[in-house]
């Protein structure tokens, strides 16, 4: 079973690589998505990382969350599931 794992506060320069290699210390990392902002296309500062192993996102989680990550404290936790919400 996989976990999904929420990632806030990233630095705008910020790349999927970056994000990929901070993670795999703690084990297999299957995705890592950064979201842009759909109108312009640029960084909106957070994203998520799917593992494989929970035991290894969990250490992940408790080792990553307020640390250092390119001059921000980023903030990591499990992600929720997705609400669907009605487009007006």
């Amino acid at each position: 079973m996989s976990k999904n794992i929420y990632i806030g506060n990233l630095p705008w320069s910020a790349t999927e690589d970056e994000v990929r290699a901070a993670f795999e210390a703690y084990g297999q990392v299957s995705s890592v998505k950064l979201i842009e902002d759909r109108e312009t296309g640029r960084p909106r500062g957070f994203g998520f990382v799917e593992m494989d192993d929970d035991s290894g996102a969990l250490e992940a989680i408790e080792a990553l969350d307020g640390k250092d990550f390119g001059g921000r404290n980023i903030k990591v936790n499990e992600a929720k599931p997705r609400v669907e919400r009605p487009r007006w």
